[in-house]
């Protein structure tokens, strides 16, 4: 598919899902049990601070097509910003998550994995 077609906030939106979706699956294989434990847990992934400083971890490893669409992600005009972020944050986690989408949709679903488990090292990890 070919994401320069999408707006880079309906890119966001769909990358919404797919680092949820990504985040669900790891807490699931690491035996994270209980709908309350699961919710708590997913908040170390989808919140825009936590995003905006997975994305440090990614940064440096961004191919140049990948860089332009978080660029695009992260510039595009978003409305309301959480109380829970600055206005960086915020719009750096938008980046994020539309980079995420291109990649999913694009059919790069290992590549998506891969910067995943880099941007949210496992506490054995880090």
């Amino acid at each position: 598919m070919n994401t320069r077609l999408i707006s880079g906030q309906d890119l966001a939106y769909f990358g919404d899902a797919v680092v949820e979706l990504l985040a669900r699956e790891r807490m699931i294989r690491e035996g994270i049990v209980g709908v309350k434990e699961l919710n708590r847990e997913a908040m170390r992934y989808v919140r825009a601070t936590a995003q905006s400083a997975a994305l440090d971890n990614i940064l440096p490893l961004l191919t140049e097509d990948e860089m332009a669409v978080f660029k695009r992600g992260r510039n595009n005009h978003v409305g309301a910003i959480p109380k829970s972020a600055s206005a960086v944050e915020y719009r750096r986690a938008t980046g994020f998550e539309a980079l995420f989408a291109h990649l999913w949709l694009s059919g790069e679903e290992e590549r998506a994995r891969e910067l995943f488990a880099i941007a949210y090292p496992t506490k054995t990890e880090s």
